[in-house]
Formats: C-alpha cells, sequence, structure tokens
C-alpha cells in the first residue's frame, strides 16, 4: 500500500474544526410564523458578525437568523483559520478594480482585523487566536527572485516585512524545499480556530437576544408593501429587511447567483505531532500560518494542539454547474494528491497519519474580493465571494451589508470598492471553460517559474487576472 493510502486510511470525513468536543447542540428548526426587523439568511461568519454589530449600533434590534444546516457549517467552519487583514488579493488588483483606492481599502482592512481581535477580548469568545504573521516561502529560484522583488515594495510601502535567506527560513519551518521566505507581520494576522470563533459568535449573539433558527433553509422570498416576507419549509418570516449571508450556497436571488462561482477546496489534517516530530520541523518556536509564493498554493498552518492543517494547492477545482452538492465533496484523488504534496514539503514526517480530511466552497468573483449589493428598495443587501479571504474580511462585509440597510450607514458606502458593480460570471458551458482554462494556465506558469501564457495575459489585459 503507498504510504500517501496508508497515512489516509484511517482518517475520517469530517472538517477538523467541527470535531470539538464543546461543539454546541444544533437548535431547533422554525417551525411556525414569525415576525422580526431583520432577518440574517446564513449562519456563517457574515451573517454572525452582522448581528453581533448591529446589537452594538441598535440594541433593541429585533434579529432573526435562520441556517439551513448548523452555524459553522459552511466556509466558516472549512476554512484554514488564516487570519489576515487583506480585503482584496494583492495591491495590483485593488489598484486595479478601485482605482485610487488601494491605501484606503489596505487602511480599512486593519482597522478591521484590529477590532475583530478587540471584540474577541471583549466577549471572551475563545476562537484560538494567534497574533504569529504569515510566512511567505519561495521553492525554486524564480520564486525566490519574485518573492524578493515583492519584499522590496512591500518594505518601501513602510509595511512590516522580514527577509529570510535559506538557513534563516528553514530556522522558522525546517522543509528542504524551502529557499528564501518573507515574513508579514502588522500585529495583528495570525491563526484562529474557525469553528470555535463562529461557535463563540453563535454564543454571544444568542446572549444579546438574537433568534437562530438552525436546520431551516430559506426557499423564497417576497417584496410586500409593509417589509419583506421569506418563506421556509415549515413557517413564513415577515421583516422589514433581509441580510443575505449566504456566500456561496444557493440563493434565491439572482443577482447574488450570477455574480459569485463556487469553487471547491481540499483539505487535511494530521494527528497531534510529538515533540521529536516537532523539533524535527522547528515549527513550534513560530507557529506561522505558511503559503508558497505560486498561483496554486497551499496554505498550512499549526494548530492549537500541534496538529498540521494542510489545504490548496492545485486540486482546486469548480465544477460543471456550480455543484454545490456533497457528490464531489470526498474524492479520494484530491486527498492523496494533497497527502503527498504534503510528504514531499516534510519528508521528515513519513508515517505520520492524517486523521481528517474534508472539503468545502470558495465563493469567488471576478473581482477577488467581496461583492456587497441591495436590492428591494434597500430592503434587502448582502455581502458574499470573499474568495479566499473570508476569515477577517466577513466582518467588514457585514458591516456593509448593514449599512447598506440603513443601519447607521457611513462614508465607506461611498468607496468604489462598495458601489462599483461587479462583471458577472458567464453562463455555462462558458463559466466552466473560463475556470479550467485558467486554472490549467495558471498551474503551467508555476511550473514555468511564473511565466504567463497568452491566456493569463488576456486575463490581466481586462483585468480580470487574480493578482492582474
Amino acid at each position: 500500500m503507498e504510504f500517501k493510502v496508508e497515512a489516509l486510511k484511517d482518517s475520517k470525513y469530517m472538517p477538523l474544526w467541527h470535531d470539538a468536543s464543546n461543539k454546541p447542540e444544533t437548535l431547533p428548526a422554525l417551525d411556525k410564523d414569525a415576525k422580526c426587523e431583520l432577518l440574517i439568511v446564513g449562519g456563517g461568519f457574515t451573517g454572525l458578525w452582522a448581528a453581533l454589530q448591529l446589537k452594538e449600533r441598535k440594541p433593541d434590534a429585533d434579529i432573526i437568523m435562520i441556517e439551513a444546516t448548523f452555524v459553522g457549517y459552511g466556509a466558516s467552519g472549512r476554512n484554514g483559520g488564516m487570519f489576515e487583514s487583506l480585503l482584496a488579493h494583492t495591491a495590483n488588483n485593488s489598484e486595479y478594480h478601485f482605482p485610487g483606492e488601494k491605501d484606503r481599502i489596505e487602511e480599512l482592512g486593519f482597522i478591521n482585523s484590529k477590532e475583530f481581535v478587540a471584540t474577541l477580548e471583549k466577549y471572551d469568545i475563545d476562537a484560538h487566536y494567534e497574533q504569529v504573521g504569515n510566512l511567505r516561502v519561495a521553492t525554486d529560484q524564480d520564486q525566490v527572485k519574485d518573492l524578493k522583488a515583492t519584499y522590496e515594495k512591500l518594505k518601501a510601502h513602510g509595511d512590516n516585512v522580514k527577509w529570510f535567506n535559506q538557513e534563516e527560513v528553514r530556522e522558522r519551518v525546517n522543509s528542504e524545499t524551502y529557499l528564501a521566505g518573507m515574513l508579514e507581520d502588522n500585529g495583528v494576522d495570525g491563526l484562529v480556530d474557525p469553528a470555535q470563533l463562529a461557535w463563540g459568535l453563535k454564543k454571544t449573539i444568542l446572549s444579546l437576544g438574537v433568534k437562530i433558527y438552525e436546520g431551516t433553509p430559506l426557499s423564497k422570498i417576497k417584496d410586500t408593501d409593509n417589509g419583506m416576507l421569506a418563506f421556509c419549509e415549515n413557517a413564513k418570516i415577515e421583516c422589514d429587511k433581509i441580510l443575505m449571508a449566504t456566500n456561496a450556497f444557493p440563493n434565491p436571488m439572482s443577482q447574488i447567483r450570477k455574480s459569485i462561482i463556487p469553487v471547491w477546496d481540499y483539505a487535511i489534517a494530521t494527528e497531534p505531532l510529538n515533540q521529536e516530530q516537532l523539533d524535527s520541523i522547528n515549527w513550534g518556536k513560530y507557529r506561522h500560518g505558511v503559503v508558497n509564493n505560486i498561483n496554486m498554493f497551499h496554505y498550512y498552518r499549526m494548530t492549537h494542539d500541534n496538529r498540521i492543517s494542510w489545504g490548496g494547492g492545485g486540486h482546486v477545482m469548480y465544477y460543471f454547474g456550480g455543484r454545490t452538492d456533497q457528490g464531489v465533496a470526498d474524492d479520494q484523488n484530491r486527498f492523496e494528491t494533497s497527502c503527498q504534496e504534503f510528504f514531499e514539503t516534510f519528508p521528515q514526517l513519513k508515517g505520520v497519519k492524517f486523521t481528517h480530511r474534508w472539503s468545502g466552497i470558495i465563493a469567488s468573483s471576478t473581482r477577488f474580493c467581496m461583492v456587497p449589493g441591495v436590492a428591494h428598495r434597500g430592503k434587502v443587501a448582502w455581502a458574499v465571494g470573499y474568495t479566499g479571504l473570508g476569515v477577517a474580511a466577513t466582518r467588514f462585509g457585514a458591516r456593509i451589508g448593514i449599512e447598506l440597510l440603513g443601519y447607521e450607514p457611513s462614508n465607506i458606502l461611498d468607496l468604489m470598492f462598495v458601489k462599483k458593480k461587479v462583471l458577472n460570471w458567464p453562463p455555462e458551458p462558458l463559466a466552466w471553460i473560463g475556470v479550467t482554462l485558467t486554472r490549467h494556465a495558471m498551474a503551467r506558469a508555476d511550473r514555468n517559474g511564473g511565466r504567463k501564457g497568452l491566456w493569463l495575459k488576456m486575463l490581466d489585459y481586462f483585468n480580470l487576472g487574480f493578482a492582474c
């Protein structure tokens, strides 16, 4: 039996984060008609942060949250827990899509992250937050050159970045594949346990009077003279306003469905490492979150109990028709590929077992950051499409959502970041063809030292490239 199959054979298909002794009981579904001021659809980070921030602004707000499964089920309980202040992928991406707002977007992201951490302290939410910065590593000379150029640019901008040569980066994380590294540390970014964060927010908003109904999917909404009407399986809800916080999951509003696509990602997690294993990778001293400096990057981190959570890579997938069903969720080939790539990075850990494997969907927009919007004469708003940056950015997206609904709106609503309409994804089969071509072109560029082919150059020309 191949070592990667052996390493995975006893793993269970479940997000590591969900397999916790303090996982809260699922709350009862809504089984009778209800009324409220604000209905929040979706029990992930966006919905949770929206409820909390609105309660802080308007303590007497009557809020109902409905969730199709349980709080933290989706991307909010399946991500790597990499906590970054970014609201958009790369400064180039911000400048292309929102000219003149790059520095303001960066500033707002940092402020949002500081407020995020302050909220954890205020409400005693134990999300296993660790302020450890983020380490980007290079594994060939072309990546070293590209990463050094990025370092010089960030350093000139005044960012707190450190450059590590081969010896220095391996002192931080010992992988024989590393040739250089760059640490970004703004004093806030680091790691969280995403499920503990979601469940901590759930407990907090319940204590503030928010009513939560799990196992309650939304089927449709209707605009009425007095507000909005939401239809669930066994009840309907009369409300003044609705915040859609469904991200990549099915939504009755075509504006949202057209603006994002669901991209599947696959992750694995090891058993807790013993001291000898920890010493062999030398990672336990610093515990940075790590990504490699390529297009189809891996992201990995240490957990609070010294496991390694490992995700990303070349097997990130968009399936024809925008599938979100479980039929593509437990793909053994993708997990085995991920396992092989793990041991290529850390060959000294061969023999380590993986206890968990899981998958989830990332909501991706054509501008590679969140997409806010408002409809029904200001009675329905949304913030979706975080494209892999949702751990921190969802708090800001939630703020935009409630402000679009008229709750203490501020000048952030004047930003192009909020006002500019997103370019929708094309219909099938064009969406699948375009994404598949792009995925293969990015992987090919990684194999060719980062050099882009005609397809990626064309996307960059039209400001549709991932990093432009």
